[in-house]
């Protein structure tokens, strides 16, 4: 490789001297041991190498073929021809060419490195195309020079020439075998035989002759003649080739191996016009009757002194779209058009039989492009390019099962037409758990193109009952019981309000909440259901493909209420049956009272106004089948009445049977102990406590009330509107402010414990019924066992638990704790007894330590408030901290009861 780039740097540099030379090619003579000699032709051989290099050095000795090589880039430079290079992007095509629907071109990154260069040709029809099409045939010579071994039998149609060597087997009263060649003179000689004329016989021919003369002469010996070798021969090969020149080849070789063996030919070079000159005379070798299936015969074989010439490319069209092989494809030699039937079979006719639309896009006598509309039997002419597109790409005969089926169905309608039975015909295209009341058709209407739903039965459809007939793009629609459920779910819900979805995941919630606000009135049958707006199940697929299922849904739905199995909104047809509907709902409850069954009608005449009738249906017969209904209605099943409550209530602590308890309506707290056993001998009934939910509800509200208008006092201080007079005016405000937010975030962080003070004692209650405390469900009764000590919390040097001492008082206790800290306000000192009720602890000097205190009390004595006395509200907030230690007290007493 490093000699042959030496040798083409030094023969480039004589180029300027050959353009200098007068045009014309040079003249060579032909090899002295040529076959042809001078009919060749000097001008269609290449020119030979230089004898030496420039400075004089010696021209090394080189192969044939990198001769050519050589001599062909020099003439190619020479010529002005550049090696082509990749393909650029195709031009944009103008706003009123219909080619921009065609697919897009490929990427430049795509074209950057192709398989092989595009040509100058294909470059063309890519910037009119918008898209890169292939010259046809090319790629058949991309092997690369084949070899020149023969495989296989000969033909008996052989001709045999001057070289070729037979083998000639002799069989019988002789026995031998010998390799015997074709002389120069055209005989062949054996040692047996004279001289027998072989030279331009066919081996058939040859054969029969030798079999006849050894049976003559040599009598009981057969011949077997055979080709052992065959001849090479030289073919010249010139014109749009790669490689120009004198190609080495068998006998048995074709005008194709002899392309082959030349590089194949240049997409610049024609396949349809190749011309073989020779001593037969000259005929023109058409390449698509081989390689493109085209009707016609070729002769393809190759004599002695023929040469073979590839023409320049003549016309050409392209054909893209929807055809079997889209490229480009060359014209018969010396034609400019051929009818479109001609050029579509090049390119293995249109994929669809029928409905094909022809645009062809050619240039007028201005160089301007034209489209015109073609027939098969119209011509196509040179640099014509046809786009092959369907007349009318739609759908026809076609129906469609979708939904919740096992997967979607496409079927075709048959000559007798479709049906919804024959659709159906296989129950096991639906999945499991249908909606049984109610299936849609989607159905477009072929005249105004609107599409529409059309609802029937799906149980009697699949029992092949209520046929009904389809048309061609119909839709059938199956649901699911999910999706029906769906219909009662709180996005849906907030939809029928007018609220639209945050995002757009579904589109059906959207078009609802437009409609639904738009006209509040029309789903007013469905935002009467009073759902409990709990969870944002996602939207069902069969929504997120058919928006408008949603409102259609819920136009002809029917209201279910109250005591059903699976309340909701059904779609239904007009005049169903009760009895059907109770059947999609899972039925009635056993708590239905069917003697009072409420129905909801609105008129079917659509007037000026619409009055609502209510009716009571007495269904204790069970003949829910009489009951007809349409859309829109409303059922409500009530419960029947029922002294049982509708939760329990729990006991726990020192009762014989703790447990948890229903109830049924105003039953008592001592009937529920009397149920229980009776208290245990350690039972402390006077510190029960009893919490219910209802009052936990009211307490923790009250805790943020007070956190609120606490936080507004402080805001009203800080801004100096608020300002009481009074001691203190050395007052930290900022420091004040601090602590009352801490306490506000204290009082919302507080946990209510929602105690009410109760007796619990059975003795107190049998003899004062009206103690006895009526039961709620969630009530929770704990029955603590009798403490024996006294808790004293709050501004105490040593704050804890005593053990209880009978008689003593809330000062005794406090001096037992070590007596009030410093800032201690004994004044507003409580105790909280253990029934939950809270006095005052009786500390001042004029209340003598207050009454005795019980076990189980706590004694609170709170900061004084004097940095804040300012402050009115805060003063008050004794009841609030009063209650948080109830609330806490309740708890800690619970926690200890219920391990």
């Amino acid at each position: 490789m490093r000699l042959v780039s030496a040798v083409l740097a030094g023969l480039l540099a004589w180029m300027p001297v050959a353009r200098a030379q007068p045009a014309g090619p040079p003249a060579i003579s032909a090899s002295p041991g040529s076959a042809t000699g001078p009919a060749v032709g000097s001008a269609l051989s290449p020119p030979p190498l230089p004898s030496l290099l420039p400075g004089g050095l010696p021209l090394p000795t080189l192969p044939a073929g990198t001769q050519q090589e050589i001599m062909q880039r020099i003439l190619d430079a020479a010529g002005g021809r550049t090696p082509p290079g990749p393909l650029p992007a195709p031009a944009a095509p103008t706003p009123s060419s219909p080619f921009p629907a065609l697919p897009a071109a490929p990427p430049a990154a795509a074209l950057a490195a192709p398989e092989e260069p595009y040509s100058h040709t294909e470059i063309f029809f890519a910037e009119r195309l918008g898209l890169a099409l292939r010259q046809f045939g090319y790629d058949s010579f991309r092997a690369g020079p084949g070899g020149a071994s023969v495989l296989g039998a000969l033909p008996d149609d052989y001709i045999i020439g001057r070289d070729d060597e037979l083998v000639l087997a002799l069989r019988g009263r002789t026995r031998s075998t010998q390799n015997l060649r074709v002389l120069r003179d055209g005989t062949l000689v054996t040692p047996d035989l004279p001289p027998i004329p072989a030279a331009g016989r066919t081996l058939r021919d040859l054969r029969t002759d030798l079999e006849a003369r050894i049976s003559r002469d040599m009598p009981g010996t057969e011949a077997y003649l055979a080709i052992g070798q065959v001849r090479q021969i030289a073919i010249f090969v010139g014109g749009e080739v790669q490689r120009p020149g004198m190609q080495a080849l068998t006998a048995l070789s074709s005008v194709l191996d002899a392309l082959q063996q030349a590089g194949g030919v240049r997409k610049t070079g024609s396949l349809r016009g190749i011309r073989v000159e020779g001593p037969r005379g000259s005929r023109v070798v058409d390449l698509y009757a081989v390689i493109a299936g085209e009707r016609g015969s070729v002769d393809l074989s190759l004599r002695e002194g023929e040469r073979i010439v590839v023409p320049p490319l003549g016309g050409v069209v392209a054909l893209a779209g929807e055809v079997t092989r889209p490229g480009i494809y060359e014209l018969p030699a010396g034609s400019t058009g051929v009818p479109l039937a001609v050029a579509l079979r090049l390119a293995g006719d249109p994929l669809r039989p029928a409905g094909n639309r022809f645009l062809s896009q050619g240039t007028d006598g201005g160089g301007r492009r034209s489209f015109t509309e073609l027939r098969p039997q119209d011509l196509v002419r040179r640099g014509d390019s046809v786009l092959v597109q369907p007349g009318a790409d739609v759908i026809a005969n076609q129906l469609r099962l979708a939904g919740h089926v096992t997967a979607p169905v496409t079927r075709a309608i048959g000559r007798g037409g479709a049906s919804l039975n024959s659709l159906l015909s296989d129950p096991r295209l639906v999945r499991p758990d249908p909606y049984p009341r109610l299936a849609v058709i989607l159905r477009l209407d072929g005249e105004t193109r609107v599409r529409r739903f059309i609802p029937f039965d799906l149980s009697r459809a699949l029992q092949g009952q209520g046929n009904l007939p389809l048309v061609e793009g119909d839709e059938v629609i199956v649901l699911a019981n999910s999706d029906i459920a769906w219909l009662a779910s709180p996005p849906v819900q907030r939809a029928l309000r007018g609220e639209a979805p945050a995002d757009d995941s579904c589109p059906a919630l959207t078009q609802l909440a437009i409609a639904a606000r738009s006209a509040p009135a029309r789903f007013a049958h469905a935002r009467g259901a009073g759902f409990p707006d709990i969870g944002a199940p996602a939207c069902p697929p069969v929504f997120r493909d058919y928006p408008p299922l949603l409102s259609f849904l819920l136009d002809t739905a029917v209201l279910l209420a109250g005591e059903v199995r699976q309340p909701g909104l059904f779609p239904i047809q007009d005049n169903t049956g009760l009895d059907a509907l109770l059947a999609a709902a899972g039925g009635v409850t056993d708590g239905a009272d069917l003697s009072a069954i409420e129905l909801a009608r609105e008129p079917t005449e659509q007037s000026g106004t619409i009055p609502l009738s209510r009716t009571l249906l007495d269904l204790r017969s069970r003949n829910f089948r009489a009951v007809r209904l349409s859309p829109r209605d409303v059922i409500r099943v009530p419960r029947g009445f029922t002294d049982r409550e509708t939760g329990p209530v729990t006991l726990a602590g020192e009762a014989v049977r703790p447990g948890v308890y229903d109830i049924r309506r105003g039953e008592r707290l001592s009937e529920l102990l009397a149920r229980a056993g009776g208290l245990t001998g350690q039972a402390y009934a006077y510190g029960t406590v009893f919490t219910r939910d209802s009052v936990r509800l009211r307490q923790q509200e009250g805790f943020a009330r007070t956190a609120r208008d606490l936080e507004t006092s402080l805001i009203q201080v800080a801004a100096g509107q608020a300002v009481a007079g009074g001691r203190g005016q050395n007052v930290d405000v900022g420091n004040a402010i601090s602590a009352g937010r801490e306490l506000a975030n204290a009082l919302r962080q507080a946990q209510a414990a929602g105690r009410m003070v109760v007796e619990a004692n059975p003795v107190l209650l049998a003899a004062r019924p009206e103690l006895d405390v009526l039961l709620e469900p969630g009530d929770l009764i704990v029955i603590p066992k009798r403490p024996n000590e006294v808790t004293v919390v709050g501004a105490v040097l040593n704050p804890g638990s005593l053990q209880f001492q009978s008689g003593w008082r809330a000062g005794d206790y406090l001096r037992a704790a070590g007596g009030p800290q410093r800032f201690a306000d004994t004044s507003r000192a409580f105790v909280v007894l253990p029934n939950g009720q809270s006095a005052p602890a009786g500390l001042s000097g004029w209340q003598a330590g207050g009454p005795p205190v019980p076990p189980g009390s706590l004694v609170v004595v709170p900061q004084d408030p004097s940095p804040f006395e300012t402050w009115g509200f805060i003063r008050d907030l004794t009841q609030v901290l009063s209650q948080v230690t109830i609330s806490s007290a309740a708890l800690a007493v619970i926690a200890r009861e219920m391990r």
